[in-house]
């Protein structure tokens, strides 16, 4: 079976020879494991560890997509630059971290129609065209699943104006951040049509959500309802009319939140975050019969390094989650660079090893 034939199954709950095989890295990793030599700068690692999809992520929705980082500040370590959506933030420069969020010029209605919205119009320049192309060709050749990626309606928003405002904005304005769900809504349609148009459909869909942390979601179920939730239903209908699966990204605790997104289409959970609350087990209880699950194996029994504690973890939820052949193996996160290439290769030995019907 090809890892195409494979993640198209796995996405509809049909049975497969094995569990899928996915994973996403830090750069810091792919640049450790090429100092230690177990690799070389050019290795792909769809290709090096036989991934069974492969995503593209190729628009570009900064506000302002064509203006340069204005540097403010810069140390040995650190730098502070104003982006293109008026976002000033502070970037680490000698480890791949998320970015300080230090000021933005979007902190209410009127600022996200004076420096934000006129912006966010359909253009050819925010696509990498060729970035789509290459991937899509690659996956074929390899027989593997593609995804077309890019952030979600939420996952847009916040750099425009951070969490706290985009928050508050929910409680006290929340036609203004519905006015930004829609905006961010048509926003990735009207690229969508002019992509698929020039370059074809790809095999799936996957939105980038990260709408929790750790113990509860950033909003209540309420608002997700009355607020998001009309942006995702609109984008995975729009998917959904051309046969496109749809595989949803989220950090953090999410599942008060998952009624409402079943509810809005999505096909496929990822990335079940343990240590923020999440459990893969539970959620395949209540929804396994209408959702797929990629993820929820915890990533520190992998940074430990340690061949028995893998085993344990590996061993309490795969011959679980495998039931109802709608499973992805991937850790609740990205790998970062302690763990050692010798850990993951042998996790994905032994899972696949499990795995397997």
């Amino acid at each position: 079976m090809t890892g195409k034939e494979r993640i198209t199954r796995i996405l509809k709950r049909q049975p497969v020879d094995r569990i899928g095989l996915f994973e996403h890295f830090w750069e810091d990793t792919h640049r450790e494991w090429v100092n230690n030599g177990y690799i070389t700068k050019d290795d792909h690692f769809p290709d090096l560890f036989n991934f069974d999809m492969e995503n593209s992520w190729c628009f570009n929705f900064m506000a302002d997509y064509k203006k340069e980082l204005e540097i403010v500040e810069e140390t040995e370590e650190t730098i502070l630059a104003r982006d293109g959506n008026g976002a000033l933030l502070r970037r680490h420069k000698l480890h791949e971290a998320t970015p300080d969020h230090v000021d933005f010029l979007v902190k209410d209605r009127s600022g996200w129609i004076e420096h934000t919205k006129h912006h966010l119009t359909a253009d050819e320049g925010r696509i990498d065209f060729d970035n789509y192309r290459q991937t899509k060709e690659r996956c074929r050749k390899a027989e593997r699943f593609f995804n077309f990626s890019c952030p979600g309606v939420f996952e847009l928003m916040h750099p425009v104006c951070g969490h706290e405002y985009m928050l508050m904005g929910m409680a006290l304005d929340p036609d203004w951040i519905k006015d930004m769900v829609s905006t961010y809504t048509e926003m990735i349609i009207s690229h969508w049509e002019i992509l698929f148009k020039k370059e074809g459909y790809p095999d799936g869909i996957w939105f980038y959500e990260d709408m929790g942390y750790k113990g509860t979601p950033f909003m209540s179920p309420a608002m997700y309802r009355d607020i998001i939730f009309p942006g995702h239903k609109r984008l995975i209908g729009w998917a959904h009319d051309r046969d496109l699966p749809v595989i949803m990204h989220s950090c953090g605790f999410v599942e008060p939140l998952l009624p409402d997104m079943v509810k809005a289409g999505i096909d496929c959970l990822q990335v079940i975050e343990i240590k923020a609350g999440m459990d893969p087990i539970r959620i395949q209880k209540q929804f396994g019969d209408r959702l797929s699950l990629i993820g929820g194996i915890d990533v520190r029994a992998l940074y430990s390094n340690d061949k028995a504690i893998i085993d344990k973890e590996l061993e309490s939820k795969i011959p679980i989650l495998k039931k109802g052949f709608g499973y992805v193996v991937h850790s609740d996160h990205s790998i970062p660079n302690t763990v050692t290439f010798e850990s993951y290769k042998y996790f994905i030995k032994r899972a696949l090893e499990l795995g397997t019907y």
